[in-house]
């Protein structure tokens, strides 16, 4: 069941609120101050994070802190929507599209009202069920 409320979170909007020294950091407090509801995001998302964490200690607890207290709503099942995911991947193979990014895309699919919070370009790019443009919230750059 799709949610009314909350946002669809990418990567770097998440490493950027965790660790003070990214660029993009007071920007991404504010997105999720003004947010409430569902963090909605993928195991591939927090894949992606814990990567780009790994030595970064501090940082990366506060990660594991927020799994363990089911911040994240990490409900999709990449093998359910493994086709989908295909799909979208096999459409943008020029891109390329990562793993992660396909599930936000499918993501978007399944919760059409949400934005998602992303500082990747590509996501003006990629289209939700074939067409249409994904509702995105990013930094003025």
């Amino acid at each position: 069941m799709a949610a009314s409320r909350g946002i669809l979170l990418d990567t770097g909007p998440l490493v950027a609120w965790l660790a003070e020294d990214e660029q993009f950091h007071e920007w991404a407090v504010e997105q999720f101050r003004q947010h409430d509801g569902a963090l909605i995001t993928c195991e591939a998302v927090i894949s992606e994070t814990w990567f780009l964490l790994r030595r970064m200690p501090r940082h990366l607890a506060r990660l594991r802190a927020m799994l363990a207290d089911g911040v994240f709503d990490l409900s999709f099942h990449l093998e359910d929507e493994a086709a989908a995911i295909s799909a979208l991947m096999d459409r943008y193979v020029n891109v390329p599209m990562s793993l992660a990014d396909a599930c936000l895309v499918r993501l978007s699919e399944l919760h059409p009202k949400l934005p998602l919070v992303t500082l990747d370009a590509d996501f003006k790019v990629y289209r939700r069920h074939g067409r249409q443009l994904i509702p995105v919230i990013c930094p003025a750059k």
